[in-house]
């Protein structure tokens, strides 16, 4: 049996919706699986925060919320993914079906639907972060 790597992985969560962002910490928890590191959260309520943070290179995964405003997750999604040396994994939280469309525009690497369903959104961010920790590139 493996353990979990012992460095926590921090995971970035926009929404501009406090509750929202809280509905997302509370649904991954500590450790969304045994085998993976504790989940050290960075919340954000604004784009132009976002694109700040991910320039540190430091994010192993990026939660967006599909509804926020002015600037939607998936616009945000979009953009980290074409502008990000080595961009982390993205899950898009998607609050209409008809979203999926623009998921897949977006680039988002998962999609769960809203409202948060818990186990739906710790697997998806399980299987981010264990693409995360083997496909990691090195810093230039």
């Amino acid at each position: 049996m493996s353990t979990a790597p012992e460095s926590p992985m921090k995971v970035l969560v926009y929404s501009d919706d406090a509750n929202t962002r809280a509905q997302i910490r509370m649904a991954i928890g500590r450790r969304p699986a045994a085998d993976l590191p504790k989940v050290e959260f960075v919340e954000i309520a604004t784009q132009p925060a976002v694109v700040e943070r991910l320039d540190r290179g430091d994010i192993g995964v990026l939660v967006v919320d599909g509804e926020a405003q002015p600037a939607g997750g998936l616009g945000v999604c979009r953009q980290a993914k074409d502008e990000v040396y080595d961009c982390p994994p993205v899950l898009a939280l998607i609050g209409r079906r008809d979203d999926g469309w623009l998921a897949t525009w977006s680039r988002a690497d998962a999609v769960v639907a809203l409202p948060v369903d818990p186990m739906a959104l710790a697997n998806a961010l399980a299987e981010l972060m264990r693409a995360r920790l083997a496909n990691r590139l090195t810093a230039l």
